[in-house]
């Protein structure tokens, strides 16, 4: 019997990662060995946006975390009905709306 299959890890995820870090952006560079996102928030009126996290992937995990992308999209647009980017859910995504679509009052 193969022991590969019986492996197991254990994940532990302590409260302050488990916070989670929000995140509207994510720019994402690569060189022959690496992928990395860095995940930034940009707030509306602000000239400046911060990455809040940066995550270093080898390529063969980037293409793990794509597949696993794309089936936990197709699942959840499955349940809750198609994700639309735009006017035209069939065309390519929009560019990043740096305007974040009008005025807020308090």
């Amino acid at each position: 019997m193969d022991n590969n299959n019986n492996k197991s890890i254990n994940i532990e995820l302590n409260e302050e990662v488990a916070q989670g870090v929000y995140s509207n952006l994510v720019v994402i560079t690569h060189s022959s060995s690496e992928f990395v996102l860095d995940f930034v928030r940009v707030m509306p009126g602000l000239p400046k946006a911060q990455v809040k996290s940066r995550v270093i992937l080898t390529p063969d995990h980037a293409k793990r975390l794509l597949l696993a992308m794309q089936d936990n999209l197709a699942k959840f647009e499955a349940n809750m009905g198609p994700i639309k980017l735009g006017e035209n859910p069939q065309e390519q995504p929009l560019p990043f709306p740096m305007n974040f679509g009008g005025k807020g009052e308090a």
